[in-house]
Parts: structure tokens; sequence; C-alpha cells
């Protein structure tokens, strides 16, 4: 067999649709609105209480919304295309599986092994931002930590270790090692009470509404002082290019497609249920949002809370406060969660060692991979700065789509004939909006995120050449 012919290698979709329905791995507990609760965990976070008014104020004015539109569109192109993978093919690993039935098997590898550190970025991101929140609060309370377990090293001085950051991933990783139903129904419990609080947003802010704050919809563009433009349609699209990383992590609920009771029914509809609920949310915040306070007054850290303590309903802003930091621990749960299934699948399939294929006896969960990556999630959360770990996240993601849009157009092209319990419409049409806005939204990042995923797949083709291409499960059925 040549080099070619390895790294291509494949399983048939009709081979891992076999194996969907032997494999018993896992213990099948999610239902539609459990799978739904986790898709908006991944979505709703930093976006509503944070983004929607920063990128009103800096990029969009009043037209944030539609910034969000626009991102929404791109994200659902690419939604469409990962529910029909994920109807077709419900098995563990999402993007990575989806890939090596079309791709094959190094195509497929380097994504699993991209999602891998991108997914723990992301918990170490979220979680370093939640503990900023939380020490807020308690100084609020007057509970101060020592100065050495406030934050990273180099984020002030005396500091050295993020503790609550480090212990959130511990206490997340914990839940998921556990019963998946366990962690579910607390996922959705915490998602519940942030669709409340955003809710309560909307409820409340409509009736402080002021039309005269929406005018202009688009402000007039200008150049700063350091030649950078800002507002006019210009900076809607430079809004819709930061807003669309809020509109993505659906995808986190693919990789649970062996947990889930009816995958080839459920999956689907999760997906699309969870960004359309999610989309509805960020535009009716947004426009809330500028229609009570004006745009230029909603660059702080919590706009949201701050916008309606100008109110004088501090009532609402401390409640929206102590929503969103329940809230973001969905977003550490569901991403946390997608990682150690990928991670599983990847050894499941010898691509790493078989060791953290593993389900735990009693819990029926990958217990391996989910500590693993509880203590590294937790090291950088406590060791790195959060602008630092945040310019390295999303071109895992950004791959991902690009790899499940391409291949819905290919398996068409090759086997028309499939059954597909979900079809993406207007093929290929959506598929390739969701292919140009992702490669857009590539050419936008920092060139410290190119430099780190180009060593990161460095290390990846060291590990398949030297380890994943020999004891591939192909590699020996051969």
């Amino acid at each position: 067999m040549s080099l070619f012919d390895t790294i291509t290698r494949h399983k048939s979709v009709e081979a891992l649709q076999a194996e969907a329905g032997k494999r018993g791995d896992f213990r099948r507990v999610l239902g539609l609105w459990q799978l739904t609760a986790i898709g908006i965990g991944g979505i709703i976070g930093v976006g509503v209480f944070v983004l929607a008014g920063q990128q009103a104020a800096l990029n969009a004015g009043p037209a944030v919304a539609l910034a969000f539109v626009i991102a929404g569109v791109a994200s659902a192109a690419a939604a469409l295309c990962y529910a029909e993978f994920a109807g077709m093919i419900p098995v563990t690993g999402s993007a990575y599986t989806y890939g090596y039935a079309v791709l094959g098997e190094l195509p497929a590898w380097l994504i699993g092994w991209d999602l891998l550190l991108e997914y723990a970025l992301i918990v170490a991101v979220v979680a370093i931002g939640w503990s900023g929140y939380v020490q807020s609060a308690l100084a609020s309370a007057g509970i101060v930590l020592p100065v050495w377990a406030q934050g990273a090293l180099g984020t002030g001085t005396g500091r050295v270790f993020n503790v609550i950051a480090a212990l959130v991933t511990l206490g997340v990783a914990a839940l998921l090692v556990f019963r998946t139903e366990w962690g579910a129904r607390f996922n959705t419990l915490v998602v519940a009470i942030k669709v409340a609080a955003v809710a309560l947003v909307i409820g409340i802010g409509v009736f402080y509404v002021n039309p005269a704050n929406w005018h202009p919809f688009v402000p007039e563009r200008v150049i700063d002082a350091h030649g950078v433009g800002h507002f006019g349609w210009g900076g809607i699209a430079t809004a819709a290019a930061v807003v669309f990383f809020a509109v993505f992590g659906y995808d986190t609920l693919t990789t649970a497609a062996e947990e889930s009771k009816n995958p080839q029914r459920d999956l689907p509809r999760a997906v699309l249920l969870s960004l359309a609920v999610s989309m509805v949310m960020y535009l009716a915040v947004s426009l809330i949002l500028t229609g009570i306070v004006a745009y230029p007054r909603l660059n702080t850290e919590a706009p949201v809370a701050d916008a309606f303590k100008s109110l004088g309903l501090n009532w609402v802003a401390a409640t929206i406060s102590v929503s969103a930091v329940f809230g973001l621990i969905s977003v550490l749960f569901a991403f946390m969660l997608g990682a150690a299934r990928i991670w599983y699948a990847l050894a499941r399939d010898g691509l790493l060692p078989r060791w953290f294929a593993h389900v735990h006896p009693s819990y029926g969960t990958p217990h391996r991979p989910t500590i693993v990556l509880g203590v590294f999630t937790a090291l950088v959360a406590g060791l790195f700065p959060l602008d630092e770990v945040a310019k390295l996240v999303n071109i895992g993601v950004l791959s991902a789509f690009i790899v499940i849009c391409a291949s819905v157009i290919v398996l068409r092209v090759r086997k028309p004939e499939l059954p597909r319990s979900f079809r993406t419409p207007w093929v290929p049409f959506v598929p390739v909006v969701g292919i140009l806005f992702s490669i857009w939204l590539l050419s936008e990042l920092a060139a410290i995120t190119w430099l780190v995923f180009v060593v990161w797949v460095s290390i990846g083709l060291i590990v398949y050449f030297g380890y994943g291409m020999h004891h591939s499960a192909l590699a020996k059925s051969v």
C-alpha cells in the first residue's frame, strides 16, 4: 500500500452506520432537550452578556443586530451541514468522524487533533472570564482572595495563579466523569437560568426602549487616530467577524452522538434548534440594549448589567450578573464534553493510545481523557492571562467548518443514494457560503494564532506518522 493510500484510507459511511447500531460503549441517556441544552450552553455566553454591547459601542452602533444576522447566516450554513452528517453518521467524534468517512484518515486526524486543542483552550478562556465575574462578586461581599491567587503571573504585581479559574475547570471535569445524565441535568438547569436571564432582559427592557437611540441605525463611518475605521457598513462587517465566534458551539452536541437516545432524529433537530433559539435571543438583546442606552455607553466589561444600572434597576443588573456567572458554566460543560469525546474517538480508532478509549464501568463516561483535560485546562487557566489564551482559539473550529461544508458537497456527488434523515438545502450554495465565510474569518485571525496552529499541526503530523499511522484500527484490519 502506498503512502497516499495509507493516509487517505477511510471508513465508509455504511460501515460507520453499522458500527453505530452495534456499539455499546456509552449509555444512551440524552434526549432532544438535553442535547439542545448542550448546544445552547455552548453558544450563549459572553456573546449575549458582553460582545453585543461592546461591538455596538466600538464598530456597529445599533446595527450590531445586523452583524448578528450576518454571522448567524454564515453559522447556519455550517449548522445545516453538521445536521446532515449528524443524522447520517451518529457516531462520537463529530467533525473528526465525518472527515474520516469522506476525506480519509490523515485529514480526519488533523481535524480531530486541532479541535482537541481548540475546545480545551475555549474551556480555559471561559474559565478565566468566569473567574473575573466571581472575584468581582466576592469583592462586593467583602471577600478578597490573596493577591497571589487572583490571576496568572503577568496580570498584576504579585499574582501567580488564577485559583478560581483552575477550580471551576476541575469541577466541570469531575461533573463529566460521573454519569452523563447527571451532568446533562445540571447543564440543562444552568441553561434554563441563562435563558431566563435573557428573557428578563427582553421582558423588562422593552418597556424602557427609546427609539431615538436607534438613530442613526448605521452610524457614519469614522477613522480613529490610529487609522482604524469604525461604524458604517465596514464596521458592521468587522462586528460580524467578532460575534461569529459567539454563534457556534452547537457542534459540541454532535460529539455526544453515542449518548443520544435517538441520534438520527434528535441530533439534526438539536443542532438547528439550539442555533435558532440562540439567534433569536442575540437579536432581541442587541435591539433592546441599543434601545435603552445610547450605544457609545456600552463599551464596558458588563454592558447588559450596566445598562440596567443606568436605569436605576439595580436588582435587574444584579440578577443578570449572577445569571451570567452560572451561565458560563454551561459553556465550560459543552466544550469539555466535546473535547473528551473527540479524544476518546481518536483513541478508539487507534490514532492515540487505546488506554484513553476506556469507558468507566460504573459511570459510563470516558473518564481518562476527561480527567487529563481537566488538569490541562486548569493549568492553562491558572497560569496564563485571558488575552494571551484568547488569541489562540477558533482556528481549529473554522477549519472544521470548512471540512464539514466541503464534505457535504463531496458526499452528495460521490454517494447521492445514501439515506439521510436530514438533507442540507440548496447544495452546493449553502456549504459554499459556510466555506467562504470561514476562509474570510481565518484571514482575520492574529499572526500568533497561525503560528500556534502551524506548531500544533506539526506536532500532530509527528504523532500521526510516528504512532497513529501504524496503530490505526484500519491499519490493523488490512
